[in-house]
């Protein structure tokens, strides 16, 4: 597989931090290059280390409820960035209250991302799209 990097950060004020430390481990044991920015991480923030390393994707996590806030508008500013080929992935806790999956998976893939995940969504899960959406090989 040839080196690949990608971005990863919990956005907003969420400090949960697990689900991404577990995460940044299986991309690391799969031959991703892995810039991890932690927690409290702004979208400005991502852009800003998915432009300085040539990265080919950014990885959005949030376990807060608040990542439909907080990730309102990333496409965008990823596009006016000159990042429009970077691959947008989210997943976690992402909306307050109980709603229909679905419907928050629908929610962000039209706020421009390409993938959705939930708080189930396992990290080999992320690893196979990572690899099917930017042509890995195994």
């Amino acid at each position: 597989m040839r080196k690949c990097t990608v971005i990863l950060g919990v956005i907003g004020a969420d400090i949960h931090v697990v689900g991404n430390r577990v995460i940044e481990f299986a991309l690391r044991e799969e031959g991703f290059d892995v810039v991890n920015l932690g927690i409290f991480t702004s979208q400005e923030d991502f852009i800003d280390a998915a432009k300085e390393t040539d990265a080919e994707a950014i990885l959005v996590c949030s376990v807060y409820g608040h990542g439909e806030l907080d990730c309102q508008g990333l496409k965008e500013k990823c596009v006016e960035a000159g990042l429009d080929r970077v691959k947008l992935y989210v997943g976690g806790n992402l909306v307050v209250g109980k709603q229909d999956p679905e419907a928050v998976r629908r929610k962000f893939l039209d706020m421009g991302f390409d993938r959705v995940g939930s708080e189930r969504t396992m990290p080999g899960e992320i690893v196979e799209w990572l690899k099917e959406d930017l042509g890995l090989g195994a």
